[in-house]
Parts: structure tokens; C-alpha cells; sequence
């Protein structure tokens, strides 16, 4: 798999929500080959087939465009981030993501984030692309990124893990991106029911099981507007077309559809924007039916 950059689109990187402001933090635009990889399914025909994906989240051939960002905003008082990507430094077996050097913390600090500033992590699931920024490098140990907030996970999806014979690359990844965290006792598990569990009035985290058996997805309200930020229960828009394609990395492929189909179907023909984690700029959009499966309208405006 090629780790050559890839330019990123120009497009909106921050959405109002109600009171509130979202904004994308930019890590990298991912290379062609992890679509194939990803998302087996989405053949080339299948996804040139919906032409409502060209050009921002495929091309006309059918190669698809994924991307790594994570959401930033400030509710309630408390200054959140939603993922942490992959990290700069992180020794990987996926080469896209080895040994990085992006500018994401500036990015973050350009939105108006600095790290000293997070006062909470939401991390959506325990998958390396989406902690790897929990820890950066310092005098040769792997600290805290965001020394001054409360990470926080569902119960389940920790516990999970914590059970789960791994391999030593996903070993590897929980020793630099998770377990430090740990040790400086900043990680918060949460018990999140069938009904979702609020953190915050107006965030709520949702139970997606299937991609992990603790993956959740997180809900933002604000003065009537509702956002949700869907972590990798939905990892790209062809997704919505074929709700039956599913990552080669699932967990449980029979739950992460059903997770999938039960999100899409609560989020169709409304005007919730929808926020996909691993979705190429525009990233946003709302749900609309589309010849018996759901297409993303993106929503290309942002606050600036």
C-alpha cells in the first residue's frame, strides 16, 4: 500500500449545530489501496454505479476516497474531541499508517484547540486509527497528547479488549496509545445501554456494536439541531447505498450491519447532519432514501 501523500480536497471544515460549532481536524486523506483493502464489497462497478459519489467520495472509476480526521467542539462549557486519529511516530504494520509526521496538532490548535485546552477524548472504539493522537512521544516515553482531559470509552469495549488474545501489532498499539493513558488514570469507562448514555446535556454516546463489540457513535444536540458523529459503523457513503458491505476488520460483520441499518434507518429524511469519521471532504451530509437503500446530500457550507 503506498504511503505517498495524497492532496485533500478543498471543502468546509467546520459546521454549525444549532449553538455550537464543529469542526474537522485533519490528519490525512488515506491512499487509494485501503478502499479495496477496507471495504472488500465495494467493488470498483459497484460503487461507479452511484454516481452521487463522484467526485468527492470516489472517482468515475471506483476507486474510493477515505480520509482521517477527527471532530472538534465545545458544548457545555467542556472543550471535546471526538478520535484521535493515527498519530505522528507510531510504528504500524499498516504502512499507510507508519511512522507519520502530519501536522495535526497544529491543525487542531488553528480551529482554536490547543492540546492543553481538551477537556475530554470521546474515542468511538479502540482501533489503532482512532487513538493514536491519546499519546505523543516525549524524552523517549509515549505521554498523554491531551494531559489536561478525561478520555473516556464504553465499559464494553475496553473490557473486550482487555480479554482478547492480541497479536503483537494491535499489543504494540495499545502499549503506545492506550495504556499510558491508563497509567496516568485519565481513561473513563462508561456503561452505554441499548437507549444511549448521556455525558453531557446535549452529547449523548449511541450503542453501534459489530465493527467492535463496544463501538459507539455520539449524538450532539444543541438549540434543535442534532449532529452524529458516526465513528466506523459507517466507514464511507458507498455504505449507504449497500448497507450489506462491511469492513474486513469488523468484529462481528452480522451485528456491525445490523448497527448500520438501525442508524441509517433512525437518521433518513431528517435534517440531522451526519459527520463521517473516515468520510472524504465535503465529510457531512444528511441522509435521503435513494432507489431502496440511502444516499448522503453533502452539506457543503460552513461557518466562516
Amino acid at each position: 500500500m503506498s504511503t505517498a501523500p495524497v492532496p485533500r480536497p478543498t471543502a468546509a471544515s467546520s459546521w454549525p449545530v444549532g449553538d455550537v460549532t464543529v469542526h474537522r481536524i485533519d490528519e490525512i486523506l488515506l491512499p487509494p489501496a485501503t478502499g479495496p483493502w477496507l471495504l472488500p464489497g465495494a467493488t470498483p462497478g459497484l460503487v461507479a454505479a452511484q454516481d452521487w459519489l463522484h467526485p468527492h467520495f470516489a472517482d468515475d472509476k471506483g476507486t474510493l476516497h477515505i480520509d482521517s480526521h477527527s471532530f472538534a467542539f465545545t458544548l457545555d462549557g467542556l472543550r471535546i474531541l471526538v478520535d484521535t486519529g493515527i498519530g505522528n511516530g507510531k510504528q504500524r504494520a499498516n504502512p499507510a499508517w507508519h511512522d507519520l509526521n502530519t501536522d495535526y496538532l497544529d491543525n487542531l490548535t488553528a480551529a482554536g484547540f490547543p492540546p492543553d485546552s481538551i477537556d475530554l477524548v470521546i474515542l468511538t472504539h479502540l482501533h489503532a486509527d482512532h487513538v493514536g493522537w491519546n499519546t505523543r512521544k516525549s524524552d523517549g516515553d509515549w505521554v498523554p497528547t491531551f494531559s489536561h482531559a478525561r478520555y473516556l470509552t464504553a465499559r464494553t469495549e475496553r473490557e473486550f479488549w482487555a480479554g482478547y488474545d492480541m497479536d503483537e501489532a494491535r499489543a504494540q498499539m495499545f502499549g503506545d496509545s492506550v495504556i499510558p493513558v491508563e497509567e496516568a488514570g485519565l481513561l473513563d469507562l462508561v456503561d452505554v445501554p441499548a437507549e444511549g448514555a448521556d455525558i453531557v446535556p446535549g452529547l449523548r454516546l449511541l450503542p453501534t456494536p459489530g465493527h467492535t463489540p463496544g463501538h459507539i457513535a455520539v449524538r450532539l444536540t444543541s438549540h434543535g439541531r442534532t449532529a452524529v458523529i458516526t465513528g466506523d459503523c459507517i466507514h464511507h457513503p458507498i455504505q449507504l447505498a449497500h448497507p450489506a458491505i462491511g469492513a474486513c476488520v469488523d468484529i462481528d460483520p452480522r451485528k456491525s450491519e445490523t448497527s448500520r441499518r438501525a442508524l441509517l434507518a433512525s437518521l433518513a429524511g431528517t435534517d440531522t447532519l451526519v459527520l463521517g469519521t473516515h468520510f472524504a471532504p465535503p465529510t457531512v451530509g444528511h441522509v435521503t432514501h435513494r432507489e431502496g437503500g440511502y444516499r448522503l446530500s453533502p452539506v457543503h457550507t460552513d461557518t466562516r
